[in-house]
């Protein structure tokens, strides 16, 4: 971060936190009175009854709901041109995001599209897409039920192209949330391997905008909260889903290194994993960043010592004297969550396939290049790659 920085803030997103707090949507002013609901095309929504309890809510709240669920885990640029159909065909005037990162992110997407002739690739300011300007869009309530994206508290919104594999992240002022509500009782049927990948996507958040050259003092102040709350509290989440003291406080930590991404932003760890995930969609985001995480920090490790050590300090609570005590810290909490040494080749990905990536990064987020503490060579970045597939 510069020594006298120029920084503005602004996030125009109304936050209800804590357990419980999803009863508010009964009561709280809504921005309109008929909502498409969009949710995963998975089963947990309806097993765990939470889109019963929003749909109930919402009719308290004299609001009318209709449900879009086909979201996939990488959601598509396919589901976001069908359900903006829908919702214009349907009449909705807001849109509610409940469930994952994908669900939000998708509901975002939707309401642009729902008020945005065209496709959706011709919003996209990088790859393939015609950076057309986005004038408006449907207001977007989002209601989180897993803990990593921090998507509740930032504009960003990551859909994947699958006719050119191209996976790009993509927002403005029109996608920030209106109204976030964030209830870590909706958390508590995460399972472990999940908890786990979820919560070190917004570790990555946090510590990828701390060491962005785009830094502010704000998002400082977030970021080592954030990193300092998952390092204690995400083992303990991973062991015991249950423990709504540890739900809660990851929760918060996920909302916090969301704000991290609408006052700082991410590296260029988020641009090679969105390369990876787009060649393969099975491959979870957080298990994507993890796999590559502890050779792509170690090539940083000289270029911004003494923010490693404050995060180190942030992390153990002890004075660190050295930046490889992040490095060892990051270790132990990946140990600790039971996800060291994940592989890329575990989630299909062949070394064959490590050079195209490469080049899929820079082409389609290669502005986030550009805020790392230095600049990367493509033969720094195809051996991260390497070095992380094992």
């Amino acid at each position: 971060m510069n020594a006298n920085p120029v920084f503005s803030l602004h996030i125009p997103t109304r936050i209800l936190f804590g357990c419980g707090e999803i009863k508010k949507l009964a009561t709280e002013k809504l921005p309109g009175k008929k909502a498409m609901i969009v949710i995963s095309s998975g089963t947990s929504m309806r097993k765990y009854g939470y889109l019963d309890k929003v749909t109930s809510l919402l009719t308290e709240n004299d609001v009318d709901s209709i449900v879009y669920d086909q979201i996939l885990p990488n959601p598509t640029k396919r589901h976001v041109m069908e359900a903006a159909a829908i919702c214009r065909e349907r009449g909705c005037d807001f849109i509610i995001g409940l469930g994952g990162g994908s669900s939000i992110d998708s509901a975002k997407a939707i309401a642009v599209m729902a008020c945005n002739t065209g496709d959706y690739w011709d919003y996209i300011p990088a790859g393939s897409g015609k950076g057309r300007a986005v004038t408006k869009a449907l207001p977007i309530v989002a209601i989180p039920t897993t803990a990593g994206t921090g998507t509740e508290a930032d504009p960003w919104t990551v859909i994947t192209n699958e006719d050119v594999h191209e996976k790009i992240g993509f927002g403005n002022q029109h996608t920030f949330p209106t109204l976030s509500i964030i209830d870590p009782e909706l958390m508590v049927s995460i399972p472990p391997h999940l908890t786990a990948y979820q919560g070190f996507d917004a570790f990555f958040h946090a510590a990828e905008g701390f060491i962005a050259n785009c830094a502010t003092p704000i998002s400082d102040l977030y970021a080592l909260e954030a990193i300092r709350l998952l390092y204690k509290y995400l083992p303990v989440a991973v062991k015991d889903g249950k423990n709504l003291k540890a739900r809660a406080k990851v929760a918060w930590a996920s909302t916090l290194a969301g704000l991290v991404e609408s006052t700082s932003s991410c590296t260029s760890e988020h641009s090679m994993e969105h390369a990876m995930s787009a060649f393969h969609p099975e491959l979870p985001h957080g298990a994507g960043l993890i796999a590559i995480s502890e050779v792509y920090f170690e090539t940083f490790r000289n270029d911004c010592m003494k923010r490693y050590m404050k995060m180190a300090e942030a992390m153990t609570q002890q004075k660190s004297n050295r930046p490889s005590d992040f490095i060892d810290a990051l270790v132990r909490m990946q140990k600790a969550c039971d996800v060291y040494g994940l592989q890329l080749s575990q989630f299909g990905v062949k070394e064959k396939d490590l050079p195209q990536m490469v080049q899929n990064a820079r082409e389609t987020m290669g502005a986030l290049f550009t805020l790392d503490p230095r600049p990367l060579t493509d033969a720094e970045v195809l051996e991260i790659y390497q070095k992380s597939f094992k």
